[in-house]
């Protein structure tokens, strides 16, 4: 069976045993504030799983993209190392939400895989918890019971809590877990060690393929362990790994789901793949990242230097360094392997070919960056290098090599080896040293202490905020959160008119009244597909009722920022072509930032003619026509387009202004009017292929013509009031152009006159030119007089220069190279050394070199000091 095959058998199964279908969520996770990206098939079910959200069917299944990049063994710099780890990678799974439970999730697991799918029953194995006294948990021996009508006992094996205990984070539902691992060693490889020796234990042909989750307990912040009312089945099938047993391979990468990407490789670099280990992981890495970097840019997450794509760029380059390094790929390359992919995956992913154009531009504009970024890291290194040897030192410190892999993206190998190729030696303690430094500031960064939810009315959140601004309510539960010393209070509301901020539309403030307190709602956040309440305190009575009161002013700024939002995408799709998508949004009371898919950069014709659309829609005063749960097909009917890199349900809003039609949670104008006016500030590129604009309406536009108006006014009073304002700039930048030209000329005949004089006094020690001065020039004028004393001194030559431009002090040391050569003289180490004199330090090469420092009372005695180093 080929890839595609195995992936549709396992959904017709499920299918045939009741579960819903339900298509892939986006990989990029957008509005869970606890994930970037999504790391397991449950991850769009959370809400489900968590009671805010009722499923439409108790049975699903489906095929997962995932990304991981961290934990068990999940470490980036590991992958491409063995055989059946990835970054990316699809998951397989079947749910049941309150529905079936352990026997059918068994049965049905052991039906596919043996029954459909054909696997030698003798080569598979299961684990089941084996308890935790601890914890007051037993084995799972009703899990085992099931294993026995399938499996012998001893291919039933105990697991650890590590293991075989699955839990969501640190609270949150949880359970025993049973794994199912596959023997797909040789049979002489079986005759001399049993399978069941080597399950959990590293070895690359006993692998877990399976893992069926039984969500039972609920983990509460003390600790302690609560029974969930409605039990959950989570399972998850890595397919890769499944793939692999199916087609008789003995590495993941061996298979058809990689092994046409690996073969472009090697036609493209001229590297045949098998021939040596250390191209087979180049490959190998290529492979695996390219496709982690592409889904990730097809569900809309740019490399960038922030959090999630933070880790997109650091997966990419890492391919672009084995590329060049291993492959000796010194030009962009990853982008020319998009084509292959797209044959591979398109068709079950249709969002890849959908978006050829952005993701290879992207990948293409990213890979020639880091390539520069490379060079100037390896320039750096060969510097650092050099400094050594001058110092007869054959050691980098592990504090260098962290800041080349920090700053440059140089692994810990790449380091190494250009360092071994100089006989210099790598500390590598230091490095892993300043390693866990890092991940120690990172983990304190992001430490969260979040309390158990005290539950004072078990009711789902009704959302009233599109028709109300007020609405009476109760709380239904809150809890406690401590984050760098801030200790504030999330609060969940039964109806709450507050918009939690969601599809890049910041969440509501407000307050929370009644006869006896004012409770200020400082932020609203989307969890889990509920509004979560911010506080700084809690009510005194939390039970009572309240009235929800959101900040209108605030509100309705931010709702005619919003729609405005939904008139500049219909207005650039307009002016620059369909091809225009949203590919990020900001909206806020102040401003609103847009990013869209676009090639170049906009001209300041095509940036009027958006604006004039967007100001002539505003004063048509268009109504909202809005459509609640409204079918999805029917609202493609009407002309709303999905967004690749958003996950929809059956039922969905569609928001209408005229000709702009979206799919949209957000909070709107009332009508176009409310906007006021529209402005774009600026336009600006966000990546290859994706342009930023920022702009703002109403009372902000208003503000900024203020400003502009005053600005205007301030300049005309530095003119005289001068009617043609233009023109009398024009005269003045050009008058002040003519006179800057005047004075260069007479600094550099200044420059001409000093240098004849120092000639003139210039001592001559052992037959070399001495000149030594202490007088007031700025820095580019002191260097202009170094070089052009060594034009007309071109040998014999040692310059030691003391200036000063105002209260900074400068040493300048110029040696002819001759001198350089004969003396075994460097002038960076000598001014470093007399830098010290004046509070300061510099370095530069052999025979130039500079060093500035705070105090000028030290010149005299530093230049002194550079003619004793020099020692001529």
């Amino acid at each position: 069976m080929t890839a595609k095959e195995i992936r549709e058998s396992f959904k017709k199964f499920f299918e045939s045993k009741g579960h819903l279908i339900v298509p892939s969520a986006p990989m990029v996770i957008k509005d869970d504030p606890t994930l970037m990206f999504t790391n397991a098939g449950m991850n769009q079910f959370k809400d489900i799983i968590l009671g805010n959200r009722t499923p439409e069917n108790r049975r699903q299944a489906d095929s997962q993209k995932c990304l991981r990049v961290s934990g068990k063994h999940n470490d980036l710099e590991e992958v491409g190392h063995d055989t059946y780890h990835h970054t990316m990678f699809e998951m397989l799974g079947n749910w049941s939400f309150g529905d079936y439970f352990k026997q059918e999730a068994i049965d049905w697991a052991w039906e596919y895989l043996v029954d459909v799918l054909k696997l030698n029953p003798e080569d598979l194995y299961a684990t089941v918890f084996e308890g935790d006294q601890s914890e007051g948990l037993e084995r799972d021996n009703e899990a085992a019971g099931f294993w026995e009508k399938h499996l012998p006992k001893d291919h039933i094996l105990n697991g650890n809590k590590h293991d075989n205990f699955w839990e969501m984070g640190d609270t949150g539902p949880c359970g025993p877990c049973s794994e199912i691992h596959l023997d797909s060693r040789t049979e002489e490889e079986k005759k001399k060690i049993s399978g069941r020796d080597l399950v959990n234990k590293d070895d690359p042909q006993v692998i877990e393929i399976w893992n069926l989750v039984f969500m039972q307990y609920n983990r509460k912040a003390d600790g302690s362990l609560e029974s969930l009312p409605a039990k959950v089945i989570d399972t998850g099938m890595g397919f890769e790994r499944l793939v692999r047993a199916m087609q008789g391979k003995h590495s993941n990468y061996d298979t058809d789901v990689f092994q046409p990407i690996i073969k472009e490789i090697a036609r493209l670099s001229g590297f045949e793949y098998g021939k040596d280990e250390k191209t087979d992981i180049a490959m190998r890495v290529i492979a695996d990242h390219l496709r982690a970097v592409a889904f990730s840019i097809a569900d809309g997450q740019l490399p960038s230097n922030a959090k999630a794509g933070y880790v997109i760029r650091r997966i990419l380059r890492r391919a672009v360094r084995y590329a060049y390094t291993f492959l000796d790929q010194k030009e962009a390359f990853l982008y020319k392997l998009l084509p292959i992919l797209i044959h591979e995956m398109g068709d079950a992913y249709p969002e890849l070919p959908a978006q050829r154009e952005l993701i290879g531009k992207v990948i293409m504009e990213e890979e020639e960056s880091f390539l520069r970024t490379l060079a100037n890291g390896i320039k750096l290194l060969n510097e650092i290098m050099d400094k050594l040897k001058a110092e007869n030192n054959t050691t980098l410190s592990g504090k260098d090599a962290f800041m080349l892999f920090d700053t440059f993206g140089f692994p810990l190998d790449l380091t190494e080896l250009i360092c071994r190729e100089n006989n210099i030696t790598v500390d590598e303690e230091g490095f892993g040293e300043e390693m866990q430094k890092q991940k120690a500031r990172a983990r304190n960064a992001a430490a969260v202490e979040t309390g158990d939810w005290t539950i004072l009315n078990d009711t789902e959140t009704e959302f009233v905020g599109y028709d109300y601004t007020e609405y009476s309510c109760h709380i239904t539960k809150y809890r406690k959160v401590s984050q760098k010393n801030n200790t504030f209070w999330q609060i969940m509301l039964d109806k709450t008119p507050f918009y939690g901020e969601m599809g890049g539309q910041v969440g509501d403030k407000g307050v929370l009244v009644n006869e006896n307190e004012t409770i200020n709602i400082i932020d609203t956040k989307r969890e889990n597909g509920v509004s979560v309440h911010i506080v700084k305190d809690m009510p005194k009575d939390p039970t009572v009722e309240f009235m929800a009161c959101v900040d209108t002013d605030k509100r309705n700024a931010c709702a005619a920022n919003h729609t405005a939002t939904h008139l500049l995408d219909q207005a650039l799709k307009e002016v620059l072509g369909e091809h225009v998508e949203q590919k990020g949004s900001l909206v806020t009371p102040d401003a609103l930032r847009f990013d869209f898919s676009h090639f170049e950069k906009m001209s300041d014709e095509q940036i009027r003619e958006v604006e004039h659309i967007v100001n002539m829609h505003i004063r048509e005063d268009l109504p909202l026509d809005e459509h609640r749960n409204c079918p999805i097909e029917e609202a493609k009917k009407m002309g709303a387009i999905a967004l690749f890199g958003e996950k929809y349900g059956d039922n969905v809003r569609v928001v209408r202004f005229g000709n702009s039609i979206e799919f949209c949670g957000g909070v709107h104008a009332s009508s176009t009017g409310r906007i006021g006016m529209f402005k774009i500030l600026s336009e600006s590129s966000v990546a290859a292929g994706v342009r930023r604009i920022e702009a703002i309406t109403g009372e902000a536009f208003e503000e900024a013509v203020y400003e502009m108006e005053d600005t205007l006014k301030d300049i005309r009073n530095l003119f005289n009031n001068a009617k043609n304002l233009k023109a009398v700039i024009e005269k003045f930048i050009s008058e002040n152009a003519d006179m800057k030209k005047t004075i260069e000329s007479f600094q550099a005949q200044k420059l001409e006159d000093i240098k004849g004089r120092l000639i003139e006094k210039a001592q001559d020690i052992n037959g070399i030119k001495v000149i030594k001065t202490v007088l007031p020039l700025p820095a580019q004028a002191a260097k202009d007089l170094a070089f052009g004393l060594l034009k007309d001194i071109p040998e014999n030559l040692f310059v030691a220069l003391g200036t000063h431009d105002g209260d900074k002090p400068l040493l300048t040391v110029m040696i002819s190279q001759d001198v350089v050569a004969s003396h075994n003289l460097n002038a960076s180490q000598i001014v470093r050394e007399a830098g010290k004199l004046i509070q300061g330090g510099g370095g530069g090469q052999a025979h130039f070199a500079t060093a500035g420092g705070k105090d000028k009372d030290g010149l005299s005695a530093a230049v002194d000091k550079i003619i004793e180093l020099a020692s001529l």
